[in-house]
């Protein structure tokens, strides 16, 4: 048995960054060393559509913070930053004390005026990268309706979703989590934010569908067994490439 701790925090957030960022911290020290952790999509600020200058400073201040708690647990997570005077929503991956993956948020919420307020990242930047010896990639939020990004998933041990899905689509958000985990036979660790208007539904999924969710709790955790992913791949076979 390969094991591996896993945890998707589900956090309600404020108008005060620094609050968001104490909560996130507190809720981290509570993640065992060695563990991987995903949080909500900018869950240090929300989308800040009136203060985005504020948040990408902001967002140099969590990263710090980050930095340093990477040097015991992975975790991923989202954060507003610009480059060359454009607003991105960078997925980033802390781990060892680095950051080790990046990508920008490819699929805008138009219902949501994303695509008003930031620009649209590359597509090629969404590939898989290690987390150690772990496959894995990652889809932001809206992202996970489209297939194509899916497939570019594809052969991930691990595939994270940080996420401020809407609750009148709560039942879409779960459905699309479970599915994406077991048509890629790998665990999902989705993490929604748990303010009034959220779905909610954080989770991690293993390959077999199985989840693990708590909509009542801010950290929702599994110890997990990575062989699982072997298995399912070896006797249900549906030719996903590593």
């Amino acid at each position: 048995m390969i094991s591996k701790k896993l945890y998707s925090l589900q956090v309600k957030i404020g108008l005060d960054f620094e609050a968001n960022l104490k909560k996130v911290c507190a809720l981290l020290e509570q993640c065992q060393e060695d563990s991987i952790v995903c949080t909500p999509e900018v869950v240090f600020s929300g989308f800040a559509y009136q203060k985005m200058a504020e948040a990408v400073e902001f967002s140099k201040i969590a990263t710090e913070s980050l930095l340093e708690f990477s040097k015991s647990r992975t975790i991923i997570t989202t954060m507003i930053e610009q480059k060359r005077n454009q607003y991105f929503n960078n997925l980033k991956v802390f781990h060892k004390g680095e950051v080790i993956h990046s990508q920008a948020k490819h699929k805008l919420f138009m219902l949501g005026e994303e695509h008003l307020h930031f620009g649209a990242g590359r597509l090629e930047d969404i590939v898989p990268f290690y987390i150690d010896s772990l496959k894995c990639a990652a889809i932001n939020c809206f992202e996970l309706r489209f297939i194509d990004l899916w497939k570019r998933a594809q052969g991930a041990d691990i595939i994270f979703v940080p996420a401020i899905w809407g609750k009148a689509r709560k039942e879409q958000f779960e459905s699309l989590c479970k599915a994406l985990a077991i048509i890629n036979q790998a665990f999902v660790v989705a993490s929604d934010g748990a303010n009034d208007t959220m779905a909610k539904g954080s989770a991690i999924i293993t390959p077999y569908g199985v989840v693990y969710k708590n909509d009542k709790k801010e950290i929702i955790s599994a110890q997990v067994d990575l062989s699982e992913i072997t298995k399912m791949r070896k006797y249900i076979q549906t030719d996903l490439k590593a």
